[in-house]
């Protein structure tokens, strides 16, 4: 069975990429332009969720924070890809309960590896 990945950008050429790198590697994607869409689209149990901090309606901090929060997402991974590359927002970021922080601009080599990494170290997520 397909893992799930649920895309939660807003620049639609990043979404494009990462799209077709992730179908191109076999995976199911679903791709949300703003916070509020990324919590309806999880109800799908995401096995991973490649999370923007900046993003219209709410940032991604709040949307790691209601994952963590819900018991029925607890498997769920999380990968913050953003361009706030400081210590303090990585450290936000991983404090709030994301299993990766990865800064833009990223290599695909590098992200699509540590992807896998998560992927293959996360139990899956129970429906």
């Amino acid at each position: 069975m397909s893992r799930r990945i649920l895309i939660v950008e807003d620049e639609e050429n990043i979404v494009l990429s990462l799209q077709f790198l992730l179908k191109q590697s076999g995976y199911i994607v679903d791709v949300a332009p703003d916070g509020a869409a990324a919590l309806r689209l999880i109800s799908r149990k995401p096995d991973l969720v490649i999370l923007d901090v900046m993003l219209p309606d709410r940032d991604g901090y709040s949307i790691c924070e209601a994952i963590r929060a819900n018991d029925a997402w607890r498997n769920t991974m999380v990968l913050m890809l953003t361009a706030r590359g400081r210590d303090f927002d990585r450290e936000k970021g991983l404090a709030l309960g994301a299993d990766e922080y990865i800064t833009k601009p990223f290599s695909n080599r590098d992200l699509m590896k540590r992807i896998e990494e998560l992927l293959a170290a996360s139990p899956g997520v129970v429906n």
